[in-house]
């Protein structure tokens, strides 16, 4: 059980203030561990889920940098029950995703492990909270990506080949799960209209990126090997959810 103390309280309000005003939030790897009750050793042991990821082979660009799996939840805020979905497809429809949509891409699912520790409930609920806090759902899917891109001398990584996009979702995350021999990798959140809301650089197990996607767009630059010898990966964990 995670205690809400006067500090994770104001970590909520300071999320749920910036997503109700202008759309998008970052929270930072301390604070966001106080507020999902995820301790270093936890993170540690959820990013080893990171090294059975499968390669993406749906990359409209050819490129062979990015690893993912995926799954969906249904969760009920009143009573807290979080389900898995049967696994599926995922999609996006084309006027959402120009690069990837339009097309039914199956990847294979979340493993057990995944799924089974504490720390997916953890964060899904914790998000769910702020979610439902700023627009008052009391139902969510939430699709769960758990994404690892990988930069060589010959190949740099790409986090969104598909430039500054939505997803076509209500609330989109990005939560940092580990970076190695990597540079580059900044995220920005964006108006409708090309303003700058939000710069960072998640650089620590955490670091999370909140943005409402309903009136926002992201993108994340390329990521480049920091010792050109050897290469290097960014492993995010991107939880989108949808108000039901």
């Amino acid at each position: 059980m995670i205690i809400a103390t006067e500090s994770v309280r104001d970590v909520v309000l300071a999320a749920t203030k910036d997503l109700s005003e202008s759309g998008a939030h970052l929270v930072r790897h301390n604070d966001f561990s106080s507020l999902t009750g995820i301790s270093r050793d936890d993170w540690a042991r959820f990013s080893e889920n990171w090294e059975v990821l499968q390669r993406d082979p749906y990359m409209a660009d050819g490129g062979t940098y990015r690893y993912r799996r995926y799954g969906q939840f249904e969760l009920e805020m009143e009573s807290g029950d979080l389900i898995q979905l049967p696994h599926g497809p995922y999609r996006q429809e084309a006027d959402v995703n120009k690069l990837h949509g339009g097309v039914d891409r199956v990847y294979e699912p979340l493993t057990a492990t995944f799924v089974s520790g504490p720390v997916l409930r953890n964060l899904l609920v914790s998000l769910a909270e702020i979610f439902t806090g700023v627009d008052g759902t009391k139902k969510w899917n939430i699709k769960v990506t758990p994404v690892r891109t990988t930069a060589t001398k010959d190949q740099v990584g790409e986090p969104t080949p598909e430039g500054r996009h939505r997803d076509g979702v209500t609330f989109i995350t990005s939560l940092m799960i580990g970076r190695s021999n990597v540079t580059g990798g900044e995220s920005a959140v964006y108006t409708e209209d090309g303003e700058l809301l939000v710069t960072t650089t998640l650089s620590e197990p955490g670091d999370i990126l909140l943005g409402d996607d309903r009136r926002t767009l992201h993108a994340v630059t390329a990521v480049r090997p920091e010792d050109g010898g050897e290469p290097g990966h960014r492993d995010v964990l991107v939880m989108a959810f949808t108000s039901l």
